[in-house]
């Protein structure tokens, strides 16, 4: 593991512990440092805007895990997104900064300025494509220059999607040319829920989709050539005989990304690209008429910032339950756990994907607990990664996503044995 110093004391520092996601980071964190006793042990450090908000978090976390040393002996750095030095104090202190401060399209720039500036790497479970695709575009060269990484969506958003894609391809025998995948989220009797921010993240996503298109072109990317057949997209609403579910396209960041990460293995590592469509299953009929009703009323109040406001004031209302200002509960989290199923094709070792039909077919999966845990478990995991193999990350630094940054080490099987299963079925 990369060694901490006295003027950079701690290998990781999770800046928003005291956040709905950033709680669950430090419980993992505290975790995995329990796992590694000894000279190799992880050093950390919590930050955020409040002290007595971070002191609760830190005694929060040793009554759940036993730990009662988590409230004397976690130091605690009092950081602001709109303080800039207090934002480069952090950053000097720490070799990784996890951000879990959103959403990231408002609060999401200065800390990547920062760490830039002072040499930290960087990580963030952002699931916002405006705000990822415009760091990479406007802090690539930067990162790079100063020997940084600046790696986005290392949650649930969107790390079994892009490392499912990358597992997928290892796995094929041949030339791996199409992939859908179907996300299946089963929960307990109380059923499930989102918090706030993620909603809010939603919704100001949807109202400024146009500029995503416009930020787009300014990469100046060709195209991804089509190798073999190309895919038909499924329609917006359609019964999935996969997951035994009505099912919509996904209208996360999970599609960007995994295009990201395609770009970079087909012009860095020359991978042959894969066609990427992700669907997500929503479950019978009541929940469809729900959807539809809600879908209507989100696309109208959206456009307009009294509508934006009147649904981030009340997400709970216009979401029929599903985000909430508190989010979901413990009981709630302990009982939902997903499934995404990756079902791709191709063709077989000795085939020519020019010629003729795809002629050989893959499926693989990534099972794993509730989507606030596994945000969780993989941003530590992607931290950790990037503390022991730095060396197997692409160039010296650079803004990447999860695929293109991990695609040489050994993130996919540390995550196997944290509560994120890769598994090839039959």
């Amino acid at each position: 593991m990369a060694t901490v110093t006295s003027s950079r004391p701690y290998h990781v520092i999770i800046f928003g512990a005291s956040g709905f996601s950033g709680q669950f980071v430090v419980e993992e964190v505290a975790r995995y440092a329990a796992e590694t006793p000894g000279g190799g042990r992880l050093k950390w450090a919590v930050a955020g805007r409040s002290r007595q908000r971070l002191e609760d978090v830190l005694k929060q976390a040793a009554e759940r895990l036993s730990m009662p040393e988590l409230r004397t002996d976690i130091e605690i750095i009092v950081a602001d997104v709109s303080i800039e030095e207090s934002l480069a104090l952090m950053c000097q202190q720490g070799l990784v900064i996890l951000n879990c401060v959103g959403p990231y399209r408002f609060y999401g720039e200065p800390v990547v300025k920062a760490c830039i500036a002072n040499g930290a790497h960087y990580i963030d479970i952002c699931g916002e494509p405006q705000f990822l695709e415009r760091m990479q575009l406007e802090y690539h060269t930067k990162a790079l220059d100063k020997g940084v990484y600046v790696i986005g969506s290392c949650g649930f958003d969107s790390i079994p999607a892009d490392l499912g894609i990358v597992y997928t391809q290892r796995q094929f025998k041949g030339t791996l040319t199409a992939v859908e995948s179907f996300l299946k989220i089963t929960s307990g009797p109380e059923g499930s829920s989102g918090h706030d921010a993620t909603w809010q993240s939603a919704v100001y996503g949807f109202a400024d989709s146009k500029s995503l298109s416009q930020l787009r072109k300014k990469f100046g990317h060709k195209p991804l050539p089509v190798v073999g057949a190309k895919v038909k997209q499924r329609g917006f609403l359609f019964f999935s005989k996969e997951i035994e579910q009505y099912t919509l396209p996904f209208m996360g960041s999970d599609r960007s990304v995994v295009k990201r990460s395609q770009h970079f293995l087909y012009d860095e590592e020359q991978q042959s690209p894969v066609q990427y469509s992700p669907y997500v299953g929503i479950g019978g009929l009541t929940s469809v008429v729900k959807l539809l009703c809600g879908g209507v009323l989100f696309w109208f109040l959206v456009k307009f910032s009294l509508g934006r406001k009147l649904l981030t004031t009340f997400p709970s209302l216009f979401s029929f339950g599903l985000f909430s200002k508190s989010g979901p509960t413990m009981k709630q989290i302990e009982d939902t756990c997903i499934s995404m199923t990756f079902y791709g094709e191709g063709y077989s070792e000795g085939s020519d994907p020019t010629q003729g039909r795809p002629n050989a077919k893959i499926c693989t999966q990534v099972i794993g607990a509730d989507g606030y845990l596994i945000t969780a478990s993989a941003m530590v995991q992607a931290a950790v990664t990037l503390l022991n193999e730095l060396h197997s990350l692409p160039r010296r630094g650079g803004v990447y996503t999860p695929g293109a940054a991990f695609f040489k080490t050994s993130l996919i099987e540390r995550l196997t044995n944290h509560n994120l299963k890769f598994s090839v079925r039959n």
